[in-house]
């Protein structure tokens, strides 16, 4: 994409706080719940789920409350999509302010050893939490850097916690795949944030916690609501200029 027709757009709605978040099919989701939060704060919001139906069922939702939203299918295995995107948001916007990469999978659950898990799902899951983020935010940097002081925010998980703790934790990995996936992420994050050293971009990651968005299998007494995780997010997407960059939060506590 061509840095100087990012910055040469004078679409009207170029003067508008743009935030893109993956992974917001379901109307109780984290994703939802983040594309509220920064809605709420003045956002305009692209809610993206693979099902493109589904991503602008949730914007109608948010709409519904008086919030600024519109859906769009973004599915982060398929890379030649996000250059269409891109090209939309030059288009309509000129920028990009947030990037919340939610999107991620968990091919693997209820699996507590790597050598049971099946090896085709675990490259699934590093091609969503991983490669498909990366690939997304190589295809959004020219929007980033022409935001004022874009942000851009990784959801981890605890689990990467258990990969980086390795033979010292006290417990089986659950969902391997996913967790390797997760701590590789994380190690993204801190690359990607010195990748973007020298610019106004910052790069963390936040791990939610544990997030009640499962009624229809039995939410644990502990999973909080998406709201309060969401918040968190919401958070790290609105750091001041001289906010942290490369780590890991959990309810803006400093993990890794």
């Amino acid at each position: 994409m061509n840095r100087s027709l990012v910055e040469q757009n004078t679409n009207p709605r170029a003067s508008l706080r743009v935030a893109l978040v993956t992974g917001a099919s379901r109307r109780i989701g984290l994703g939802v719940a983040i594309a509220r939060a920064l809605a709420e704060r003045g956002y305009h919001v692209l809610v993206t789920a693979r099902n493109g139906a589904q991503a602008e069922e949730q914007a109608e939702m948010l709409r519904g409350e008086g919030l600024s939203a519109e859906g769009l299918r973004l599915d982060l295995t398929d890379p030649d999509a996000f250059a269409r995107i891109a090209e939309r948001i030059r288009r309509e916007h000129g920028h990009l302010d947030v990037l919340v990469n939610n999107a991620s999978g968990m091919p693997d659950s209820g699996i507590r050893s790597a050598l049971e898990v099946d090896i085709a799902e675990a490259r699934a899951a590093l091609d969503i939490s991983v490669v498909g983020v990366w690939a997304l935010v190589q295809a959004m940097r020219p929007l980033l850097e022409a935001a004022p002081a874009a942000r851009v925010v990784n959801i981890s998980s605890s689990a990467s916690l258990q990969i980086a703790a390795g033979a010292d934790f006290p417990e089986p990995v659950r969902a391997p795949a996913h967790a390797l996936a997760k701590h590789t992420l994380n190690v993204l994050t801190a690359t990607l944030a010195a990748a973007f050293r020298g610019t106004a971009v910052l790069v963390n990651a936040v791990d939610p916690g544990r997030v009640a968005t499962h009624p229809e299998r039995g939410d644990d007494a502990e999973d909080r609501p998406a709201a309060e995780s969401a918040r968190w997010v919401a958070w790290a997407a609105t750091l001041p200029v001289d906010g942290p960059t490369g780590g890991v939060f959990l309810d803006g506590q400093w993990l890794a």
